[in-house]
């Protein structure tokens, strides 16, 4: 029988919660070749102008361990600096995966930075186990947030 997990885990940034959230989350499909070129080849748009129902397909470097993902977007509040998207394609869905979410939450901090809140929630295949996934799940959250933030503070006036 399958089983559904999830994990959350938290990243400071000294970056404001709106830059963050739109170069991060709502244009990391056009950043995310150019900061982490040795592990996105490449990515688009799919479907959408970037609102819900929208998908966007990531292709992969070798560095990966599936060659593409495509996401739907399920809720965005671009003012609350929130979305939601679901895996519909790759990453492992179908091989490894029934189904995978991600609830994306960029907070503001006293300090003019800001605090992201991930919470992925999915279900397992049957048989299927899970090692160190989790690990580099967040290892990778961590690395895109964090590629966004030295984009951000090397251009100060990108996405103000």
């Amino acid at each position: 029988m399958a089983s559904t997990n999830s994990w959350t885990h938290e990243i400071e940034s000294p970056v404001a919660a709106s830059r963050l959230f739109r170069a991060g989350v709502m244009d990391w499909h056009t950043l995310a070749p150019k900061l982490a070129p040795q592990i996105v080849a490449s990515a688009h748009p799919v479907e959408g102008e970037g609102g819900i129902g929208s998908v966007r397909q990531f292709n992969f470097t070798s560095t990966m361990p599936f060659n593409l993902m495509k996401e739907r977007l399920e809720f965005i509040d671009a003012d609350k600096c929130e979305s939601k998207s679901t895996i519909i394609e790759g990453g492992g869905i179908g091989t490894e995966i029934e189904t995978a979410t991600s609830h994306i939450k960029v907070e503001p901090t006293a300090n003019g930075g800001s605090v992201v809140k991930v919470e992925s929630t999915y279900k397992l295949l049957p048989r299927v186990e899970v090692k160190d996934e989790i690990t580099k799940a967040k290892d990778s959250v961590t690395a895109i947030f964090k590629a966004a933030e030295a984009y951000l503070i090397a251009n100060p006036d990108a996405y103000n």
